[in-house]
């Protein structure tokens, strides 16, 4: 297991910024992001936290036309990634496209609840309750989840090991994220993050993890890749 980086560094100079300037920044910021991650989406095509991530930010940046592109793009990837289904739904609807907002709602619960992804399944019932849909039925919340070997199940929206999703033996850290990847992830996600996407991230997002900034974008997107936000 992995020896996890932890880089502190004293901050000075800090310069405060209010008002319009501070506003401009952050949205200079947003806009650089956005940049980036299109850059690793085109550069990648089949890089589905790449297309996830620009989603997210489109989102954010109120570009709800262009956050759909990406988010259908990461569910074409990725057809069990529950949570996508949420956040296309949300933007579907920020379109004033209710019907496609609900066809997205019911198809994402169904997902989520096939999968024991319970936060973005309540999500998903919510959301279509406040639309005056009916709210859908849990298949499986009176029956025990799908268990994977020696009873684990993996959490992570997504995970294609199913049944045979394998514990890892030890949390990879020494902190409470290694807990909670070691009690929620199974050995197939952790590795298909270490050798593949975290590489990716590294790589295409330029991150120094000799500093906290980098070590810190670097925690965040594992997270998301895991499913532990």
């Amino acid at each position: 297991m992995l020896n996890r980086l932890l880089y502190r560094q004293e901050m000075h100079g800090l310069v405060q910024r209010t008002g319009a300037i501070g506003r401009f920044s952050a949205m200079s910021q947003l806009q650089d992001r956005i940049a980036q991650f299109r850059k690793m989406a085109n550069d990648d095509p089949d890089n589905e936290l790449g297309h996830y991530r620009l989603g997210q930010l489109l989102m954010e940046a109120r570009q709800f036309s262009e956050a759909i592109q990406s988010f259908r793009r990461t569910l074409e990837l990725s057809p069990r990634f529950s949570k996508v289904y949420q956040l296309l739904a949300q933007c579907l609807l920020d379109e004033d496209r209710r019907a496609e907002a609900v066809a997205v709602l019911k198809q994402g619960f169904e997902v989520a609840d096939e999968q024991g992804d319970n936060m973005p399944r309540e999500a998903m019932a919510r959301m279509l309750k406040e639309l005056g849909e009916p709210e859908p039925v849990s298949k499986k919340k009176a029956a025990a989840a799908p268990q994977g070997v020696g009873g684990f199940r993996c959490r992570r929206p997504g995970c294609w090991a199913g049944d045979r999703a394998r514990q890892l033996e030890k949390p990879p850290f020494h902190d409470e994220l290694g807990q909670r990847i070691y009690e929620s992830v199974c050995v197939e996600c952790w590795m298909d993050w270490l050798r593949n996407y975290s590489i990716k991230v590294i790589n295409e997002l330029r991150l120094d993890l000799s500093t906290e900034r980098g070590q810190q974008e670097y925690d965040r997107y594992m997270r998301e890749f895991l499913g532990l936000e």
